[in-house]
């Protein structure tokens, strides 16, 4: 059987990205096989084709793009019992396996769960890395519970917006900081106070019990200011330096989500109910993602939600 993929020879920009034929593998023990429907554009989609992480995913080519994806099992392997032929599904592929910027797919069972009847193909492929990333780090690393205070940098980015309505859902209270022109969009989201990226410490010395720097971008110095005695300093933006930094003793732990059945189930529960949504600013058919993903890379367009590639 061959389909169409989007894929890449070689690591570099995104010019050298190809909407190209490629013949699925049946899938293995313990996986199955997704006719994707819609899958959403990730940072990490550029940052492991650029080459940025090449230890953790290796040279092995060519490789496919994308992680997130919604879509119908098609086929399932040895020993998969969750889920069957024709279940709606959402999930992600591994770091190395991606390829979900494609027509059919080839993904762990624990990495699926069901699609919930309330979400749209659009809006279950934003959900996983993002919602099992936030819930990882806000339930998981911050120990989140009622009556805490997390501080997001970042909060209107994909894992940010997750976190802040997973935080509130499980009765914290949330400060987080943006670009000055979206302020008013993180307050109606229940965030508050909301500050610019330019965060002043003095007006919130030692307050938080949660700081999640999902920008990579606040001063580990900032961080501690705003941290309570006790409390966590979360990053997910792995290099080398802050995967050292995170071995040693102290508050500042580096995540990367992990596959999780428990975990994404309870992302997919929260976004079933209301209480998790992504917006999709942007969806375009597969022949057209690459300009899509070059736009978007270069220059953060379209802002205000995923980027989602359809296949219909």
């Amino acid at each position: 059987m061959t389909t169409k993929r989007i894929q890449y020879h070689r690591y570099g920009g995104p010019e050298v990205l190809r909407l190209e034929d490629f013949a699925p593998a049946p899938p293995g023990p313990g996986q199955v096989l997704v006719r994707v429907k819609a899958a959403a554009a990730n940072p990490m989609d550029w940052k492991i084709r650029s080459g940025e992480m090449k230890v953790m995913t290796g040279r092995k080519f060519p490789r496919g793009v994308g992680h997130d994806f919604a879509g119908v099992v098609t086929a399932v392997g040895a020993g998969v019992t969750r889920l069957g032929v024709g279940d709606e599904v959402l999930g992600g592929t591994g770091l190395k396996a991606a390829g979900a910027f494609a027509e059919m797919v080839v993904a762990e069972e624990n990495a699926v769960a069901s699609k919930p009847a309330s979400l749209s193909w659009e809006e279950a492929a934003a959900l996983p890395v993002v919602g099992l990333t936030a819930f990882q780090a806000m339930v998981g690393i911050g120990d989140l519970r009622a009556g805490r205070a997390v501080f997001i940098h970042g909060c209107l980015g994909g894992v940010g917006r997750s976190a802040a309505q997973i935080a509130l859902a499980h009765g914290a209270s949330v400060a987080g900081s943006c670009r000055d022109t979206a302020i008013h969009e993180a307050r109606e989201l229940g965030i508050d106070p909301v500050v610019g990226f330019d965060v002043d410490t003095r007006k919130h010395l030692r307050r938080f019990d949660v700081v999640f720097d999902t920008a990579g971008t606040l001063p580990i110095g900032t961080a501690k200011a705003l941290l309570k005695p006790g409390g966590r300093i979360i990053d997910i933006n792995p290099t080398p330096a802050r995967f050292l930094r995170s071995a040693l003793p102290g508050p500042y732990r580096v995540l990367m989500g992990k596959a999780n059945v428990a975990d994404l189930d309870a992302v997919v529960q929260a976004a079933g109910e209301g209480q998790l949504r992504i917006p999709v600013a942007r969806s375009v058919p597969l022949g057209e993602a690459i300009a899509a993903l070059t736009e978007l890379e270069q220059h953060r367009a379209p802002r205000g939600g995923k980027l989602v590639i359809t296949t219909d």
